[in-house]
């Protein structure tokens, strides 16, 4: 049964995806543009230093006519820590940022905070004692779904999405990818707009997994891994940033509050298929 809004409006499906996905979408396409980051080639300002033309730049300052997001992210990523895939973890969850942690990072000028998990999944996550629907999400956080990204890892569930999607990823057995071949010609743009190479990427979903998928993809098409943070999965969170997307009445009947959700709608079909 087609899930309906508060107002009565049913909630659209992600055109050109299965229809066996069950996932529906708030908007169309809203892409971020992403900032560029220039040489670090000259001082901020010459206020209080008496520089001429041929003075070396001082080290790690942008260059004139960086744009804000490029200087936040190079400022930002300058205090965090790196990357450090915690090798316990099946997904590689970061041991400093995750969801234990997250409340001290959100926020954060030039991170880009991604929830790879879509609105309503078909796999059974409940299986393994997760949640399907995407009940909750955290503040900062824009919704991305990795299946709509990449081809999925073989899931401990049943039911996963196999639908339309920008990459057909083929991977290895440690997790990591052995090839991705896109699947449009627009494929490569989408996702350099939706994870910016100029700063760091937080990655989130329910356990770990799709966060830890999309990390891995982004790795292999060119992104620094140095940059890529799992943190985790939302589902362990306790924290004081959440964003309700799902609300329960008193007969346990649900009420959808997508429209509260920041999601990048990729519409597949005004894409353009590459020639096989």
């Amino acid at each position: 049964m087609e899930p309906r809004m508060s107002d009565g409006a049913s909630t659209p499906r992600a055109t050109g995806a299965s229809t066996t996905s069950g996932e529906r979408l708030v908007g169309r396409r809203s892409f971020l543009g992403m900032a560029s980051v220039l040489a670090v080639t000259a001082a901020l300002g010459l206020t209080g230093c008496d520089r001429g033309p041929k003075d070396a730049p001082d080290e790690g300052a942008p260059a004139p006519g960086a744009t804000p997001g490029a200087v936040d992210a190079l400022a930002t990523a300058a205090t965090l820590p790196a990357p450090d895939p915690d090798p316990d973890s099946p997904f590689g969850v970061d041991r400093a940022i995750n969801m234990a942690t997250i409340d001290d990072y959100l926020g954060l000028p030039g991170v880009t905070y991604r929830d790879m998990r879509m609105l309503l999944d078909p796999a059974q996550y409940e299986e393994i004692g997760g949640h399907a629907n995407l009940e909750m999400t955290l503040e900062g956080f824009r919704i991305v779904p990795f299946p709509y990204v990449g081809t999925l890892q073989e899931l401990p569930v049943s039911g996963a999405y196999q639908g339309e999607r920008l990459f057909d990823v083929a991977w290895n057995d440690d997790g990591t990818v052995a090839g991705a071949v896109p699947r449009f010609a627009q494929s490569h743009q989408i996702l350099e707009d939706l994870f910016p190479k100029d700063g760091p990427v937080f990655l989130m979903c329910g356990a770990g997994g799709y966060a830890g998928m999309t990390r891995q993809l982004l790795i292999y098409l060119g992104w620094d891994a140095d940059k890529l943070y799992n943190v985790g999965g939302q589902w362990d969170y306790v924290g004081d940033h959440p964003v309700q997307l799902i609300a329960y009445d008193e007969r346990g009947d649900a009420e959808y509050l997508f429209w509260r959700a920041d999601y990048a709608s990729i519409d597949f079909d005004d894409l353009t298929p590459v020639d096989s």
